[in-house]
């Protein structure tokens, strides 16, 4: 059995469809780049709901490039037809924004470029809607001397901001959520990355998400283990490599307590 971590209790752990959207496709890519459509992301997050998924994840990808968010219908259709927590991202700016997701069907939503270049966003929005709506993703790159870097606008830009750090901070101003998001590993199908996840997972008070390049169910397993409290699954599930359901056994076979 894992080990539950001194500064945070161990609760079942869960695994998230991740579905990355551009315009109307599903895609996927490589370090967030290069992206290749898949299909209509409607009926993948019926199928993966289906198959079993605790959760489903929406980012699209592009908005903040754009400073657009269009997913609100998209979140109407998908949120008629499923009936587990579902987590929008992309493009949010302010608490309207917020408000329209919820609205349109959301349970949570995702914030990342706009929490770093305002961070009162994350307490306005945690006092208006509760802390356990409000996920702030942090997308990490390893730099040279050892550290790793939050980026925004879909791992682009830099911040300067020392990733590590800048959890902490936006746990403290009212994330109820981090989703923590490998630039390097993501689309790789290298693994994730477990020293990043282990710098933060076992650490911050608030659960983890687990994010980019799972390769396999053992990529799966190692995640949790380094101490992500869930975990985010995309390429697996895209290119029927894996399921919802096999994930959960292997899960289960390493003695990962998970949802039934």
């Amino acid at each position: 059995m894992i080990e539950t971590p001194p500064s945070k209790e161990r609760t079942a752990v869960r695994v998230i469809a991740r579905l990355d959207i551009k315009a109307p496709n599903l895609v996927k890519g490589i370090h967030l780049e290069g992206l290749r459509v898949i299909g209509d992301p409607a009926e993948h997050a019926v199928r993966y709901y289906e198959q079993g998924a605790d959760e489903l994840l929406y980012i699209d990808i592009v908005a903040s490039l754009y400073e657009r968010n269009h997913l609100g219908d998209l979140v109407a259709r998908t949120a008629s037809q499923i009936y587990i927590p579902l987590t929008v991202g992309g493009g949010i700016r302010k608490v309207q924004d917020i408000h329209d997701l919820l609205r349109a069907g959301a349970d949570k939503v995702a914030i990342n470029t706009a929490a770093v270049r305002n961070p009162s966003l994350i307490t306005e929005a945690a006092r208006i809607f509760g802390s356990q709506c409000i996920v702030v993703e942090v997308q990490a790159k390893h730099q040279p001397d050892g550290h790793w870097e939050a980026y925004v606008d879909n791992g682009r830009e830099r911040t300067g901001m020392n990733a590590v750090e800048w959890v902490k901070r936006a746990v403290d101003l009212g994330a109820g959520e981090i989703l923590l998001t490998s630039v390097d590993r993501e689309g790789t199908r290298k693994g994730y990355d477990t020293e990043l996840i282990a710098a933060i997972g076992p650490l911050t008070p608030v659960p983890v998400i687990a994010c980019g390049g799972a390769g396999n169910a053992e990529h799966v397993v190692e995640a949790v283990r380094s101490g992500a409290d869930a975990v985010a699954v995309a390429d697996l599930l895209h290119y029927n490599r894996e399921t919802i359901g096999s994930l959960k056994s292997k899960l289960v076979s390493g003695g990962v307590v998970i949802r039934l």
